[in-house]
């Protein structure tokens, strides 16, 4: 079970982390949209609202993961 939960937080934090280094690559452009946000300080509200996604799925992924154990060891006894 702990197996199962580390290998999907891995695999979503490999995919923030690739999205991550992929929007790095465009945040270098220096677009009217990118001087915005980080002129105005949003840019950390953007990051924000992101970890708290992240922390969202990664919790449901737990949950979701527990239930599944239960079931299986339910239908196991029976």
């Amino acid at each position: 079970m702990i197996h199962r939960i580390f290998s999907r937080c891995l695999t979503v934090m490999l995919l923030l982390f690739s999205l991550l280094a992929n929007a790095q690559q465009q945040n270098t452009e220096s677009g009217p949209v990118n001087e915005l946000f980080r002129s105005n300080g949003k840019i950390y509200v953007i990051v924000g609202v992101l970890v708290i996604i992240f922390i969202g799925i990664v919790l449901f992924l737990i949950n979701l993961d527990r239930k599944i154990s239960r079931l299986e060891d339910r239908d196991q006894h029976h």
